[in-house]
């Protein structure tokens, strides 16, 4: 007869992993795993059948809570500068609230044994991001990037400024809003420090 599931105890497994793999990286054990959570590894077989499904499950799971926090705040009837710092700072807030949670992705992102369909769900989870990026994108100096790329751009500055709070704790936001202004300018300014009046630029599918 099958174990019954507590959802508390899947909680506390990812919660548990994401903990380990930020600081022993993918190599970690899921004795490590079961452990940290307070569990036998057997329970942790009961919820995830093998070490491959918990990295696949744990990423999906901290990228989709990213992609929340990322656009949970955006407000209707926005500006796009408006709505790109309101995406900026619930994505840069939810992952310095948690080094934690940066590290393992950072760990997650470049498993070798991530599924397609792992991929799928968090590209499914960012839609509302690629909702806010396409509009500013296409009056600025990358209108012809596919927006993969603009995606990847907007990461590398996040990821970066991630890690230099994380290091360095800013109390005043003040480098956070550095960052933001050169994301910017990248994506939505041309190289008079205007926005492009072009709204129907030709660019890649991404």
């Amino acid at each position: 007869m099958a174990r019954a599931r507590n959802p508390a105890h899947r909680t506390a497994l990812l919660d548990a992993a994401t903990r380990v793999f930020a600081t022993e990286g993918l190599a970690a054990s899921t004795a490590s795993i079961a452990r940290a959570a307070g569990v036998s590894t057997g329970t942790l077989f009961v919820y995830f059948e093998t070490k491959t499904a918990l990295v696949n499950e744990l990423y999906v799971d901290l990228k989709s809570a990213m992609g929340r926090a990322a656009t949970d705040g955006l407000r209707e009837g926005a500006g796009p500068r408006e709505q790109l710092r309101s995406m900026w700072d619930g994505w840069i807030d939810w992952a310095v609230q948690d080094p934690d949670r940066r590290r393992a992705l950072a760990h997650l992102a470049v498993a070798e044994d991530l599924s397609p369909r792992s991929r799928q769900a968090v590209h499914a989870a960012y839609a509302g991001t690629a909702e806010v990026l396409e509009p500013i994108v296409a009056g600025g100096p990358m209108r012809q990037a596919p927006l993969r790329l603009v995606s990847t751009l907007l990461s590398a500055i996040a990821d970066a400024t991630i890690d230099d709070l994380i290091a360095h704790p800013d109390p005043t936001g003040t480098r956070s809003s550095l960052a933001f202004e050169a994301l910017w300018r990248a994506l939505a300014l041309d190289h008079a420090g205007e926005q492009s009046l072009d709204p129907t630029p030709t660019r890649e599918n991404p």
